[in-house]
Order: structure tokens, then C-alpha cells, then sequence
């Protein structure tokens, strides 16, 4: 994950994301390649000094955005998307671990994004709240966007059973999973 998104080189092989040359990737270009992505982590990434809007409106700001009645518009859209539009004055340390998932996903969902990386979305999350995080993760995908998800959760692949990756022995293949 951390290569798609440009935290690590990609230093054998081929790859692109989002119309970009991995193995060519410059510092430069980084900032640019995660405008095209949206990203979920597992620890959430929440700023903790600020409320949900503020959060938003950080990423926002950082990423160009300059006039605030947009910038509030759009906070309120991604919100009300993950099912949060009433927590925009809460503070990450005042929402559940599901919740705070949820604002995440918002946060990536901010810039329109081409692509979602999921980071284990739902690896801190008991599984009632891994399922129900799944089901904002897949209304996303179903209105068309496209979500790569790395996941340890077996159990979740047989619940949700998309196009299955599995990475073994430095290598990758597809893996057919079949519903529950």
C-alpha cells in the first residue's frame, strides 16, 4: 500500500496508479498522485486537536481549496455519505471506533478521488462494526468508485466477496471467493 501511494519506491518491476509511473514516481509528483487517491488507515489519522469539520477542512485546505463555502459544502457532502452528518462538531476522541472509521472514509472520499486504498479498515474494529463498515465501503463502491482493500479478515472476504487478491511468497493471484 504504502508504494501505491508513494510513502515507498517501487524498486523492481512495473506498476501505475492513477496514470502515474511507480517506478519513475519523483517527490515532486507525490502530492499530485494523492490527489487522484483517497486513503482509509487502519488507525484512522484523525488530527485530535480538531473537530471532524476542522479535519476536513484541513485536507481540504492543504489540497487547494480556498473558498470556505465550498469547503463547507463539501464537508457536509462526505459526511452525509458515511452516515455522519451530525457529528461534523465532535472530536475524534469523543466518537467510537467505528465512527472515527467513517470520518476517514470521508476524509478520502474529499478530493473526488480515481482510486480508495484501504489500509485494514477494519482491523480495529470489533466485527459488528467491521460489517457495518463495509457496507459504507461497498455504497461507495456501488455508486462507482473503485476501492483497493488489503484485509487480514478471512471471515470478511466470505462476507463481502468482491475480486479477491491474495499476495503469498512475493508473489500475487487471484483467489475466487464464494458468498456465505
Amino acid at each position: 500500500m504504502k508504494t501505491l501511494y508513494g510513502e515507498l519506491p517501487l524498486t523492481q518491476g512495473q506498476g501505475q496508479i492513477v496514470g502515474f509511473d511507480l517506478p519513475s514516481l519523483t517527490e515532486k509528483q507525490i502530492p499530485f498522485l494523492r490527489r487522484k487517491i483517497g486513503i482509509v488507515f487502519q488507525d484512522f489519522k484523525l488530527l485530535p486537536d480538531r473537530s471532524v469539520y476542522q479535519n476536513l477542512r484541513f485536507v481540504l485546505r492543504a489540497t487547494g481549496w480556498m473558498d470556505e463555502g465550498l469547503i463547507e459544502q463539501k464537508s457536509h457532502e462526505v459526511l452525509d455519505k458515511v452516515g455522519m452528518k451530525t457529528k461534523g462538531f465532535k472530536y475524534p476522541h469523543e466518537l467510537s471506533g467505528g465512527e472515527q472509521q467513517r470520518i476517514a472514509i470521508a476524509r478520502a472520499l474529499l478530493n473526488d478521488p480515481e482510486l480508495i486504498l484501504a489500509d485494514e479498515p477494519t482491523g480495529n474494529l470489533d466485527p459488528q462494526t467491521s460489517a457495518e463498515v463495509m457496507k459504507v465501503l461497498t455504497e461507495i463502491h456501488q455508486n462507482g468508485k473503485t476501492i483497493l482493500m488489503v484485509t487480514h479478515d478471512y471471515a470478511l472476504l466470505l462476507k463481502f466477496p468482491f475480486k479477491t487478491l491474495k499476495c503469498e511468497d512475493s508473489k500475487i493471484f487471484e483467489v475466487v471467493q464464494k458468498a456465505l
